[in-house]
């Protein structure tokens, strides 16, 4: 068995005592445990504890969900296209692990790999609804998309209204907000000057090349490495 293989099976075991423990050292060890794994070697797999199983669950969802946008490729107007994206997104997220994840990623020494996160599902979203931008629009559509879905999480981990309708309309307002926001840049854009004065203040903003940088995943491997293992 590989040391991939059997730190997947690790990462499933110890997801089948997180809703019960919630994502921390007692779920891993509980998952060891089923698997006869040593502790030390649980360690080796998931150094930063529930840190890393809340990490894995995430990027779990991320993969299903750039497999979704490769396979259905949403329709209808772009907004429209968003919409969809974030909502199977969290369709396919339990939300009790959900819950689990966001508590431990919350906390302050975590929250670097929790904004990563959010940054890498923001890039899963754009890149499989073909963006293709090279500039700092790379940049600024995953920060706008980073805050409208983290909003629509925390708003859906409260959600008890029925198929989560609400949740459904929150996020349109969040959209909404932004499409105003757009249009009001697209606006100023327009205006004598506007567009000589960007070239300066961002032409030399680009989208990052081949290095692994917040968000910008490998699409070459089954799942973007963990921080730390490029040091």
């Amino acid at each position: 068995m590989s040391i991939e293989t059997e730190k997947e099976r690790l990462i499933d075991a110890a997801l089948s005592h997180a809703i019960f423990e919630g994502m921390n050292e007692a779920a891993i060890a509980a998952g060891a445990r089923d698997l006869g794994l040593s502790p030390r070697l649980a360690r080796v797999y998931l150094p930063r504890g529930g840190a890393d199983l809340a990490a894995a669950y995430h990027r779990r969802g991320d993969q299903a969900l750039a497999q979704w946008l490769a396979n259905a490729r949403p329709q209808g107007r772009f907004r429209d296209q968003i919409t969809q994206a974030v909502l199977h997104r969290l369709e396919i997220t339990d939300r009790e692990l959900a819950r689990a994840g966001a508590a431990v990623l919350a906390l302050p020494q975590h929250a670097a790999l929790g904004s990563k996160l959010l940054w890498e599902t923001a890039d899963v979203i754009w890149t499989g609804l073909g963006d293709r931008s090279e500039d700092i629009n790379w940049y600024s559509k995953r920060t706008t998309l980073v805050a409208v879905y983290a909003a629509t999480v925390l708003y859906w981990l409260g959600d008890d209204s029925e198929d989560h309708a609400d949740t459904r309309r929150f996020l349109d307002r969040r959209i909404d907000g932004v499409m105003r926001f757009e249009k009001a840049k697209a606006f100023a854009a327009k205006l004598p000057g506007a567009s000589r004065l960007g070239a300066l203040a961002t032409g030399w903003i680009r989208k990052p090349g081949g290095r692994d940088l917040p968000g910008h995943l490998n699409r070459n491997s089954p799942a973007a490495p963990a921080e730390g293992a490029q040091k």
